[in-house]
């Protein structure tokens, strides 16, 4: 099923590599589930999880990095690839161990999208470097 993402590509834009939540971020909603789940606060936590980890997209394209947020209204964040400056990740200890952490992408000025805690934030940022390196920029046309 097509994401929000692979709908919204413009016309010859290509989706490079598309960003995932961490298992971890499941299991929690799982285990809020399992443990509190005879209380209501454990059902409403676990649908409340799974709608935000169902209606968030994350994704490298050929021309931008696009992370949308929302189920009944979308909110969209993108930097054009020729725009980013800079980037960082942020992991705790067991964000090593386990593969997850937050990531930051810095654009021109004040432009920044801080994405939400995903699985392999350090492949994220190189499929971006890695597509806006091989992607010829505007200039060089």
């Amino acid at each position: 099923m097509a994401g929000y993402i692979e709908k919204r590509l413009y016309d010859g834009e290509i989706l490079r590599y598309q960003g995932q939540f961490h298992w971890l971020s499941h299991f929690r909603a799982w285990l809020a589930l399992i443990v509190l789940g005879v209380v209501i606060f454990g059902i409403v936590f676990f649908i409340s999880e799974q709608i935000r980890l169902r209606t968030t997209e994350f994704a490298v394209t050929d021309r931008r990095v696009v992370l949308k947020k929302g189920l009944f209204s979308a909110n969209v964040q993108e930097i054009t690839l020729d725009s980013i400056e800079g980037s960082s990740i942020r992991q705790g200890v067991l964000g090593r161990i386990f593969g997850f952490g937050h990531l930051s992408i810095n654009g021109r000025g004040e432009t920044h999208i801080v994405f939400p805690v995903m699985a392999h934030p350090a492949t994220f940022r190189a499929h971006a470097e890695r597509t806006k390196q091989s992607t010829p920029s505007a200039g060089s046309v």
